[in-house]
């Protein structure tokens, strides 16, 4: 598959994260904490069935065969998966504190700079034509996010905590991903998301208690309640997730960030032909700057 190939993977995987703002949103009833656990667990099942399919099938050329391959494997699914917890439960936490969607789109999509800045640090060279497309790109986010002024919040300081943790993730991916098997990976890190965010779960949003117990479980045995929690759990911890380990063996980790920087439009899209939100001038701008930087970013 060439390289645009694996561009529209990633571009798939932006698609499906944009479209779960909403579903993260809804999905706040019982708790950032239990909304996260619950969706990490039910996708790490998936993907661990579906490698287990694989390996039936005889698809799985990169499963593990030695003790050595197997402590790779579980090292970088460890160290995607701590970075991959703090970033799905920051960026929980900071919608349930009130941050709209439109900003928590742009705080969050700021990896698209800490992810060269970091590449930078860890020795990686940056070409200039990669830096011009991270700038074009953020100010097409500003267009897109931002309506009524920037004001710094605590939540807002969560948020950026999260852009952090998937600039991290991003480039763990990039280090171990080609070497591994990538379901396996995919299922590994949502496992360990899953198991971390287990104790904040019990403490935060259940108080400890069974009562908090029991809230949780009635909340949860109403139909509409699992809605959400499926479609970020199957689509975007397990399908999106999956599609950026895949793709990034091919793609360098800045022209992959500004590929999935994409879930902001798409996130405002959905919200227009979804929900009948309109869509005005500026942040049409906005999707069109930001289209033009991934364009000129994935160009020879």
């Amino acid at each position: 598959m060439a390289n645009i190939g694996y561009s529209f993977l990633l571009i798939l995987a932006a698609f499906i994260w944009g479209t779960t703002f909403v579903a993260q949103a809804e999905g706040n009833s019982a708790g950032p904490f239990v909304f996260t656990c619950t969706r990490n667990l039910i996708a790490a099942a998936l993907l661990f069935g579906l490698a287990k399919t694989l390996d039936a099938t005889g698809k799985s050329p990169r499963r593990p065969a030695t003790p050595a391959q197997r402590k790779k494997l579980w090292k970088a699914g460890i160290l995607c998966g701590i970075a991959l917890t703090f970033g799905t439960n920051f960026q929980q936490l900071g919608l349930y504190l009130g941050t709209s969607a439109g900003k928590s789109g742009f705080l969050t999509t700021c990896y698209i700079i800490l992810v060269p800045v970091l590449s930078v640090f860890i020795g990686k060279k940056i070409n200039l034509k990669s830096w011009i497309c991270v700038g074009i790109t953020l100010v097409g986010l500003y267009m897109l996010c931002i309506k009524d002024g920037f004001t710094v919040e605590v939540s807002d300081g969560v948020l950026l905590l999260c852009a952090l943790s998937f600039a991290i993730q991003i480039l763990f991916v990039d280090k171990y991903g080609p070497d591994v098997d990538n379901v396996r990976l995919s299922a590994i890190q949502c496992l360990v998301a899953s198991v971390l965010s287990a104790a904040p779960m019990f403490l935060v949003d259940m108080e400890c208690s069974a009562a908090g117990m029991v809230r949780a479980v009635e909340i949860y045995s109403h139909g509409s309640a699992w809605i959400p929690l499926l479609y970020a759990a199957v689509l975007s911890s397990g399908v999106a997730f999956t599609l950026q380990i895949v793709a990034q063996n091919k793609i360098k980790p800045t022209i992959a960030s500004l590929l999935m920087s994409l879930e902001s439009v798409f996130a405002v899209l959905g919200g227009w032909a979804v929900l009948g939100e309109q869509l005005t001038l500026r942040e049409g701008l906005g999707c069109i700057i930001m289209m033009v930087a991934v364009i000129l970013s994935i160009k020879k």
